[in-house]
This record gives structure tokens, C-alpha cells and sequence, in this order.
């Protein structure tokens, strides 16, 4: 059976990049009828904390990236890391080093004279015919890797194509540290197999670990699994993406009005393609996934693009689709319901995220704005004064439904041989500060006679 996971770092929040390789993971292994796991990786004791953990659940929650068992976390695993190091020291593959800081920054700069990467030189690498230091009795010394010094590590990976690195690049890395504390590389490689882990989907970012965590994988005598290393997601000026960008966590495109539908169609569409499918469900993306069909090069995110997906959703819904997740700021407000309703099927092809519905609805049932004076001098004169005037007394005696109020306004226009937008822009401005808006006749109508006269009133 396929097995992926997810595996992120309680450390800060979940961003966007994150989320499209936990997608990416869920995809693959649905499309395969396999499992989908969620391990936090939680060893960094000084960073980590639950506040992001909770972050990271709500995340997938609200996206329905739902996994398979138990969350693993990372940091219950530590005696299970550490009885493998004792296993790589037992079969020669691991060996401990008392190099103190001083000595590392030697070699550093030693190195670095040379123009060389700088790199652990082994000096207690244990060699045949070779006589170690004496063991310092003031230095608690790491457990290292005993990295094949000669030949390529290869493999082929998912997204990448076939990779080789030759052992020389890479020294010996420290599987566990001085105060006893395993490290990332060991930690992972013993929780995947450990979990059964069958494909290692995640960042290129990683890419520069693989090489190293084969070869433990191969010291300890473990299955290696395969390998897909997915491109970076650049911002909008070619940059890798960061806050600079826009919203920053994936909770934070919750917070700012966005569906779950929007952004994982947005994000299956970073670095994989279905012909020339724009929109589709989640459920279709896994129908669809495979990796010859995700791109080796970088995505670049577009603000726009998302948008014009998250407003193809929002036209899909009604309005007791979206209430539930409108923010509670706004609900606090306690608006006629049967008034959002309609203020939704009115304004919601006009919306790029709920937040654009919020503001229109606060447009035309909260407090009246202050008009521009840009806007007086286009739209408001002595003769629209009149017109208005005119026109409120008629609206007064209808019943302020909306065919009463659009029948008013066809016959006001036409009695007086006027334009309609020469009467509907005043309307607009003076109602609700702007001359963007949908039917006029209908916001009148939802309005009311009593928000409409105050309105009217305050301008005239």
C-alpha cells in the first residue's frame, strides 16, 4: 500500500507552500487507494509550540486534508532514534566525536582559506590503522555518520528526474547531538520507516538531505523509499514567496474571506496541470493526480488568478452556504438575515472573497459614509437635487417592493425624457457613497422605506 505524510515543523505558521505538499501528498495517495499521515515534527523543544500545532490542525481541517490514524508527533520517538543510533555505532556505520567548538571553527576557516566548502575534516573518524586523539574528559562528544567516503548516491526522483551526488560532497553529518538529543536527518529517516512511509513527497528545499538520508537509510539496513521533491512557489515579482507577498498562513486566507475549494484548486494548479481543467473539486484532482504531470520548474503565485477562482466558487453558493464562516465581526452586527440574503445574490459575481460581500452589505445596511467631494461635483447639482426630491416622494408612495421601485424608476426617467444613469448615479452616490453598485431598484428595495428616507433626508 502507498503511505505518504505530511510532516511539518510546529515553528511558525503553516504557509501556503506547505499546504500544496500536504495536497500533493493527499492527492497521490488517494489516487492509489493508500494512506495519507500527519507527523509533527516537534524535536526543536525551543521553537516548537502548540499554538502553531493548532495552526497546522485547523489548516488541514478547514481544507478537508484529512488523514489517515493518529497524528504522529515527532518528539515521542526520541528513545526509538536513539536506539538506531546505538544500532548504526554497534555495526561501525556511526562513531562519536570530541571535537570541541573551537576545533570546528578552525576547520571552518581552514577550509574556507582554501576556498574550499567547509566540511568535518574526520579526524575521529575511526579508520583502520589509524590512531585516534584521547578522548577530552571535559567534552561530551555527538554521534556522527560514517558517511561512505567514495561512490554517487542515485535515484530517481518523482518530479526531479534522475539524481546522482557523489559521496565526496557530503561529510559526516551528526546524528545526535552532545546533550543526547537526535537530529532532523536521523529522526526522519527512522520516523518514515517506522510509519511505513512509502513516497517522500515534499519541498525542494529538502533536496540537499536526500543524499545523506539514503545512505542511513542503507547503513540501517532499510528499504529506501522514493523520492518527489516539489519547486518552490515564487511571489508575483519572481522572489521566493514570503509575508511581503500577501497573507502569510494558510489560516490567515480563511480569516481573509477565502473557500477551501478556492485554495486547494488554486494550489493543485501551482506545479501540476489536467489538460486544460481550471476548476475542479478536490475529490477530481485525486481522480486525476500523477506526477508526470507535475512540473520540475518553479510556480510564481498570482493574487489574480485566485481571486478569479475564489469568485467562481462564491457564485456557486447561497448564502447559507457562506454564513457560517462570515466573520464574527460582521455577524455581530445582527443584519436582517433575509436582507443578507438577498444583498448576497445581488453582489456575489461581483466578489472575490467574502470579505468583498461583508463591506457591500455594510455599504447598504450600516452607518452611511460621507460622500466624496470628487463624486458631488460629477454626479450631484441643482437639477439632480430636484429629481431626487421628486423621485423620493414617488418611492414613499409605493410599497417599496422591488417591482414597485424598478416600475418608479422606469417611469420617472421616462416622463422626464432622462438617461437612466442620470437619475441611477445620484441614486448610487447619495445612498451609498459610490457609483459602483449592482441594480439600483433592487438595493432600493432592500433598503427599506425607513434607511432609504433617512438616507435621502440627511443629503437633502
Amino acid at each position: 500500500m502507498i503511505k505518504t505524510r505530511f510532516a511539518p515543523s510546529p515553528t511558525g505558521y503553516l504557509h501556503i507552500g506547505g499546504i500544496r505538499t500536504a495536497l500533493f501528498n493527499y492527492a497521490f495517495a488517494k489516487k492509489n487507494q493508500g494512506e495519507f499521515y500527519l507527523r509533527i515534527e516537534d524535536t526543536d523543544e525551543a521553537r516548537s509550540n502548540q499554538e502553531a500545532v493548532d495552526k497546522i490542525l485547523q489548516g488541514m481541517d478547514w481544507l478537508n486534508l484529512n488523514h489517515d490514524g493518529e497524528i504522529i508527533y515527532q518528539s515521542e520517538n526520541k528513545d526509538r532514534h536513539k536506539e538506531v543510533i546505538q544500532d548504526l555505532l554497534k555495526n561501525g556505520s556511526a562513531y562519536e566525536c570530541y571535537c570541541s567548538k573551537e576545533e570546528l571553527d578552525e576547520m571552518r576557516l581552514a577550509y574556507e582559506h582554501k576556498g574550499l566548502k567547509p566540511k568535518y575534516d574526520g579526524r575521529w573518524r575511526p579508520e583502520t590503522g589509524k590512531t585516534l586523539p584521547t578522548k577530552p574528559a571535559d567534552i561530551q562528544p555527538v554521534i556522527r555518520f560514517k558517511n561512505p567516503p567514495t561512490g554517487f548516491i542515485k535515484w530517481d526522483d518523482l518530479v526531479k528526474g534522475s539524481i546522482s551526488v557523489s559521496n565526496e560532497e557530503l561529510d559526516d553529518l551528526i546524528l545526535q547531538r552532545s546533550d543526547g538529543t537526535p537530529t532532523y536527518n536521523l529522526s526522519v529517516v527512522v520516523d518514515d520507516i517506522d510509519m511505513g512511509i512509502t513516497h517522500v513527497i515534499r519541498g525542494d528545499d529538502h533536496i540537499n538531505n536526500t543524499p545523506r538520508q539514503i545512505n542511513i537509510y542503507k547503513a540501517c539496513g532499510f528499504d529506501v523509499p522514493q523520492f518527489a521533491h516539489l519547486s518552490m512557489i515564487l511571489g508575483e515579482d519572481g522572489q521566493k514567496l514570503s509575508k511581503r507577498h500577501g497573507a502569510a498562513s494558510v489560516t490567515d486566507y480563511m480569516d481573509l474571506g477565502y473557500l477551501p475549494e478556492s485554495i486547494n484548486n488554486y494550489l493543485a494548479r501551482l506545479g501540476w496541470s489536467h489538460g486544460d481543467a481550471e476548476i475542479f473539486s478536490l475529490e477530481q484532482m485525486c481522480q486525476w493526480f500523477s506526477f508526470d504531470k507535475v512540473t520540475s520548474s518553479a510556480s510564481q503565485f498570482d493574487l489574480k488568478k485566485l481571486n478569479w477562482i475564489n469568485n467562481h466558487y462564491i457564485k456557486t453558493k447561497n448564502y447559507d452556504d457562506i454564513k457560517t464562516v462570515l466573520a464574527s465581526k460582521f455577524i455581530a452586527n445582527d443584519f436582517d438575515e433575509s436582507k443578507l440574503q438577498l444583498i448576497f445574490e445581488l453582489y456575489k459575481d461581483r466578489c472575490h472573497t467574502l470579505r468583498d460581500f461583508e463591506q457591500h452589505a455594510e455599504t447598504i445596511l450600516g452607518e452611511s459614509r460621507q460622500i466624496d467631494e470628487d463624486l458631488k461635483i460629477k454626479y450631484l447639482n441643482q437639477d439632480t437635487l430636484q429629481h431626487l426630491k421628486s423621485l423620493s416622494i414617488e418611492f414613499n408612495n409605493s410599497d417599496f417592493s422591488i417591482g414597485a421601485i424598478e416600475s418608479t424608476l422606469k417611469n420617472f426617467v421616462k416622463n422626464r425624457e432622462l438617461k437612466f444613469p442620470q437619475i441611477a448615479m445620484p441614486l448610487r452616490v447619495v445612498l451609498l457613497g459610490t457609483d459602483q453598485s449592482p441594480s439600483i431598484g433592487h438595493i432600493i428595495a432592500i433598503i427599506g422605506k425607513a434607511l432609504f428616507n433617512k438616507r435621502m433626508d440627511r443629503f437633502l
